[in-house]
């Protein structure tokens, strides 16, 4: 065999690094949907509940107003 000669093999160490940055995106991505997903559950949470205080409340002017 030849010194320098035949198939080089590179050790590609950017690969796993490359992988594991990817995997981290990934997991900070379902983080990310996971935090704004509760976030607008609890919002329409809020909101549902303003909407009925403001919906019994017009019940009971349009019942004063009524009456």
């Amino acid at each position: 065999m030849e010194p320098g000669g035949g198939r080089k093999e590179k050790p590609r160490p950017k690969e796993p690094i490359a992988r594991l940055e990817k995997a981290k995106q990934k997991s900070a991505q379902q983080e990310l949907k996971q935090r704004q997903r509760a976030e607008i559950y609890a919002l329409n949470r809020v909101m549902t509940e303003l909407e009925q205080q403001q919906f019994d409340a017009f019940c009971k002017q349009m019942q004063a107003s009524g009456e």
